[in-house]
């Protein structure tokens, strides 16, 4: 099919303000974007804490950007919004696990109600395809192996239910309604523009304000680190070649405990452990390992690109150079 008109949810936030820049061409990446040849990209944000205009300076005089900020549980704006669009990728979340432990409605609201009346809206207008992004929270902790698309989903926090009901109503509205749609289901994401509550810009910008990094329990829960760009470019891959109903897992292939990734953290700042590390108690629910097989991505051309060496590296970096943009978020 062919894309002319994009409805980007959520794309003031980290992932969906990086996708926006991509596919304006504003964002460098080893696998660019195929969706440059665009007339227009419609970003709707409701502007939470974690939304920022700042993410999108350097596409915000771009004439094919349209910024809409409201709500996507709003019906009576998604359809507003919609006539004419082409294809919808939804990113619009909250996605913080600590907050949903702290305060679950927002997460439910969000999450799966903003989602419900996205593809509700979407049905009404006849959007050709859609592609809603989710998560490896959904399938729980794995001791050993990795999860397939095909695994159940056994969330074990507020927002890893949400993502995990959402994951549910895509399935229904493809096989209810036949809807065009695809999940993706990405692993911990890295990179430039992060809000600082987790854990790779909490602890960058701790240690350049002279703070010590808040190590949870002993350090042994495992993540497969994923670096923005090969997330979206992920997401291109779904977007033009996924099957509708179908789940994808986006992995970056680079697993490793978080005491492991402070240890990568710390030498690359020149601080040493026992001066800058701080144990706290666990966090509720906390699960302990997560590793996803994406050999169904990866069979439609998906590779990643970034490898967490250079790729934290530029990430320290830009969070040096860009004081001025988390300053003002960590109350500086």
């Amino acid at each position: 099919m062919t894309i002319k008109r994009v409805l980007v949810t959520g794309g003031a936030g980290f992932i969906g303000s990086h996708y926006v820049r991509r596919i304006l061409g504003a964002e460098s990446s080893p696998a660019p974007s195929p969706l440059q040849d665009l007339d227009t990209v419609i970003v709707l944000d409701k502007l939470t804490y974690a939304g920022n205009l700042a993410n999108l300076a350097s596409v915000v005089d771009d004439p094919r950007l349209e910024l809409i900020i409201g709500d996507i549980c709003d019906g009576n704006l998604v359809d507003s919004v919609l006539p004419g669009v082409d294809a919808v990728i939804n990113f619009a979340a909250e996605t913080h696990v600590d907050r949903s432990i702290q305060g679950p409605q927002d997460f439910i609201m969000t999450n799966v109600v903003g989602a419900q009346t996205l593809f509700d809206a979407c049905l009404r207008q006849g959007t050709a395809r859609v592609v809603h992004i989710g998560t490896d929270e959904v399938y729980g902790s794995i001791d050993a192996g990795s999860w397939t698309e095909d695994a159940p989903l056994q969330p074990n926090s507020p927002y890893s239910a949400a993502k995990a009901a959402a994951e549910l109503l895509v399935r229904a509205y493809h096989h209810t309604y036949g809807m065009n749609i695809s999940s993706t289901r990405c692993s911990n994401n890295y990179g430039p523009y992060q809000y600082p509550e987790k854990v790779i810009p909490l602890f960058v910008t701790n240690l350049l304000r002279g703070l010590p990094v808040p190590l949870y329990g002993d350090g042994g829960n495992v993540r497969d680190w994923l670096h923005v760009d090969d997330h979206c470019q992920g997401i291109d891959v779904v977007l033009a070649a996924g099957s509708p109903g179908t789940a994808y897992n986006i992995g970056g292939g680079i697993e490793m405990t978080n005491r492991d990734l402070t240890a990568k953290i710390l030498a690359a700042m020149d601080k040493p452990w026992e001066d800058w590390v701080e144990q706290v108690p666990d966090r509720l629910g906390h699960d302990r390992r997560y590793s996803v097989n994406d050999d169904r991505i990866r069979a439609l051309g998906y590779q990643p690109q970034h490898d967490l060496a250079t790729g934290l590296g530029e990430t320290i970096d830009w969070y040096r150079q860009h004081t001025d943009w988390w300053a003002p978020i960590v109350g500086v």
